[in-house]
């Protein structure tokens, strides 16, 4: 697998279209390439920012979460919360190279990854390229961040060996490989969370992934996306506490 960050200017809000940030500073891609894409861009050019003076950050969580833990749950003073189907602090928002102001998700990263997808392969006569919308966050017991995936297109998010036979003959029950997350994982070490600029990767070589050539269906989605906390690996933690509706609900 190779990926390469895309160093590009200062993003600023409202000033081009993710496309045209896309055909500014994408090279040529080949076949099978996928491309991925910060979330933080995805917003800046949607124009989804508000001025950080004109609302309290708690009230602005409250708005954008589905769910969420009031922040005096832990140490840090951070409110974790559910958005788009994906546990995340702070609801998404950002504040780190946004200037005067937060910067949100986008407003909807699926169909975002969508777009982005079928833009690529109508200009590029591509047949096969995929999108990956991605994201920092945290995982239990370790510190730092590892980037995850908020939307995709034009693959299989997940590789599925249940009842394909192990080493030993002995078939497997429930390992299904994260193929998008891997994906976006390693395309945001390598873009990097500081001033590095580089909010776009490409990667190459990608032998493992299975591409489609199409959007993800609704029943894909619904396998990737854990919509019911009851079904999660990690439902004893996620139930062992109060979430509040968050006002987007």
């Amino acid at each position: 697998m190779i990926v390469n960050a895309i160093k590009t200017a200062k993003i600023l809000p409202n000033e081009q279209t993710i496309f045209e940030l896309l055909d500014n500073y994408l090279p040529r891609l080949q076949e099978k390439s996928i491309v991925a894409v910060t979330s933080k861009i995805v917003a800046l050019c949607e124009g989804r920012v508000i001025k950080a003076s004109s609302i309290a950050k708690k009230e602005l969580i409250n708005q954008e979460a589905d769910y969420y833990l009031p922040p005096n749950t832990n140490q840090y003073g951070y409110n974790f919360t559910i958005n788009q189907h994906t546990l995340t602090s702070m609801a998404g928002i950002d504040e780190s190279n946004g200037g005067d102001f937060y910067i949100l998700w986008p407003k909807d990263s699926q169909k975002t990854a969508n777009q982005i997808r079928r833009h690529l392969k109508n200009k590029l006569n591509l047949k096969n390229v995929g999108v990956i919308i991605t994201d920092s966050t945290c995982v239990p017991m370790r510190w730092g961040t590892v980037g995850n995936a908020l939307g995709y297109s034009g693959f299989k998010a997940l590789n599925n060996y249940v009842g394909k036979p192990d080493l030993f003959g002995r078939p497997f029950k429930v390992s299904q490989a994260g193929v998008a997350i891997g994906l976006a994982a390693s395309a945001v070490l390598a873009m990097g969370e500081g001033t590095e600029q580089t909010p776009i990767a490409v990667i190459n070589d990608v032998p493992f992934v299975q591409f489609n050539g199409r959007n993800p269906s609704q029943k894909e989605l619904e396998l990737f996306y854990l919509k019911n906390k009851e079904e999660d690996l990690f439902a004893p933690f996620l139930n062992a506490v109060q979430w509040h509706k968050g006002k987007k609900l």
